[in-house]
């Protein structure tokens, strides 16, 4: 990313303007997911997808070696059910020039990334799509390592390479970026409900008085 590109209005996420792309979210690499509780990015990595299907984000999604890994896990392809993950023998994503092509057919430059492991399947496309001009953001909290110290040291990696790190729930308040947008302020807070976490069980129990009130 240039030096212009990281500061501004301009450095902020548009949803005409990226493209995401998940990687590996698969049972084997849940096996040795060790930086976070798995659940969480579970419940992530499913809140970006359908934050990204919302807010019409084209969303690629990809997998290595789904015979002996598992398929992508379900809650993500129940997402976008008509959509098969394109699976991978290379570790590094963006050798697969299927996946390459797929980013480039949209004509978006910024590349959306989350994936398993942090250190690896993440850091390595970050890096080299970084190195050819996209500007990269790398989703953390929808990505993991083998350890806390592995998923840190890839954060840090990544960064020295120009990757912005960035959170789900901040990618979906940048596409959002006004409460008036009207046209996707329904899907933003059906997810929020669903992923928040403390927020989404906050709103849940803010309509619940609502609904309550009115009904008085």
């Amino acid at each position: 990313m240039s030096a212009q590109n990281k500061a501004g209005l301009d450095a902020l996420l548009t949803p005409e303007e990226s493209v995401v792309v998940l990687i590996d979210h698969q049972p084997f690499q849940f096996a040795n997911l060790n930086s976070h509780e798995p659940t969480m990015i579970v419940n992530n990595v499913v809140g970006l997808a359908k934050v990204a299907k919302a807010y019409g984000v084209p969303t690629i999604l990809t997998t290595v070696l789904a015979e002996r890994g598992g398929r992508l896990i379900q809650g993500v392809q129940d997402v976008f059910p008509d959509q098969e993950p394109i699976d991978r023998t290379l570790i590094n994503t963006w050798q697969d020039e299927r996946v390459v092509d797929a980013v480039r057919a949209t004509g978006r430059k910024k590349l959306i990334l989350a994936g398993l492991w942090t250190e690896i399947c993440l850091a390595m496309p970050a890096i080299q799509a970084a190195g050819e001009g996209f500007e990269v953001y790398a989703v953390t909290d929808a990505s993991g390592g083998v350890s806390a110290e592995a998923h840190d040291m890839a954060v840090r990696r990544m960064v020295q390479a120009g990757v912005v790190p960035i959170t789900w729930l901040a990618v979906m308040a940048e596409w959002q970026r006004d409460w008036a947008r009207e046209d996707t302020i329904t899907g933003a807070i059906e997810v929020q409900a669903q992923h928040g976490g403390a927020s989404g069980v906050a709103f849940a129990w803010e309509m619940q008085l609502l609904a309550g009130r009115d009904a008085a």
